[in-house]
């Protein structure tokens, strides 16, 4: 048994090996326990109880399951917000072991090919909203409470997949760039990775004047302060080249909402300087849309040299 300053976490890890249930619904806990001595129990539940009610994981409340594909979905309202988690098929999952993850970014639902047969693996779905945020720091504070919550919830290994298409592609790197001991690789999809180009408009983009506003709020900027600003995803690299992230970019080569040259391919050639990897799937005489690949077998291949082999899995 752990002494009490370890408490915390040999709970968390045994309500995730399944010896121990925990569900939270208006602060009420509930435990299904595996035999233990009755007085070091109680000790160890009270610092238990003690530390979980100030732990930095968010609110869910449950708000209903329907089916997705086929699929049980469940949806919480998390810190005012609408979250999802996909269950992959009951065959498909790993009793007593932790489950490999996808975390999908803006636009749940859209060319669900990748998601569906990652589900078909074993892998568990999880989306929690961030609209209109642009990777920003409350973004990435709400996904933080998130990945602290949802693995509280479920079975899920410490290192996530992540999946962003299109302005998904600021969160999923400024919450990397803030987290790669938690990322097991990155599949972004005509990623935007600077503001600047979209939906500022500062290049060959023509941008979106509502959705600069909005950007400009939501991380506090503004025209005369953007000169200085260093957010953007293609400046925030080293950590994620440091902890040795695989990154995978699908493009269209002919996009003019998210040009690849002002996006990805600065990525693509920072990130390399620096020593990551990154594979970049080129479209030819394709554009914004559509995203992903109609066979996304291209992006499983990737996932399973980098995400799932390093885990045992085939």
């Amino acid at each position: 048994m752990p002494g009490r300053l370890d408490c915390f976490s040999f709970w968390r890890r045994r309500a995730r090996e399944g010896t121990i249930r925990c569900m939270t619904i208006r602060s009420i806990w509930l435990f299904r326990l595996s035999a233990f001595h009755c007085g070091r129990f109680l000790i160890h539940a009270l610092v238990f109880i003690t530390l979980i009610s100030g732990s930095a994981a968010g609110a869910a409340e449950p708000a209903g399951t329907d089916s997705w594909h086929g699929l049980e979905r469940r949806i919480y309202d998390f810190e005012g917000v609408k979250a999802f988690v996909v269950l992959p098929p009951e065959s498909k999952r790993s009793a007593g072991k932790e489950a490999p993850w996808i975390w999908r970014a803006r636009f749940f639902g859209h060319e669900p090919q990748l998601d569906l047969a990652l589900l078909n693996r074993g892998f568990y779905l999880v989306y929690c909203d961030v609209s209109n945020l642009y990777g920003s720091p409350k973004a990435v504070a709400r996904w933080n409470s998130f990945y602290s919550w949802v693995r509280g919830e479920y079975p899920l290994r410490e290192k996530v997949v992540l999946e962003g298409m299109s302005r998904g592609g600021l969160i999923i790197y400024n919450w990397a760039s803030e987290n790669p001991d938690k990322v097991a690789a990155i599949y972004a999809d005509a990623p935007v990775l600077d503001i600047r180009s979209w939906p500022g408009g500062r290049g060959s983009s023509p941008g979106s004047g509502a959705d600069w506003k909005r950007c400009l709020e939501a991380w506090g900027l503004t025209e005369s302060t953007l000169e200085e600003f260093s957010g953007n995803p293609i400046d925030r690299l080293k950590p994620l080249a440091e902890a040795g992230v695989p990154l995978l970019h699908v493009v269209g080569m002919d996009d003019t909402v998210v040009p690849v040259s002002e996006n990805t391919a600065i990525l693509a050639s920072r990130y390399r300087s620096m020593g990551g990897f990154i594979q970049v799937i080129e479209k030819k005489g394709v554009g914004h849309h559509p995203h992903s690949l109609r066979d996304p077998q291209l992006i499983l291949n990737f996932l399973e040299r980098f995400s799932l082999q390093e885990h045992g899995q085939n």
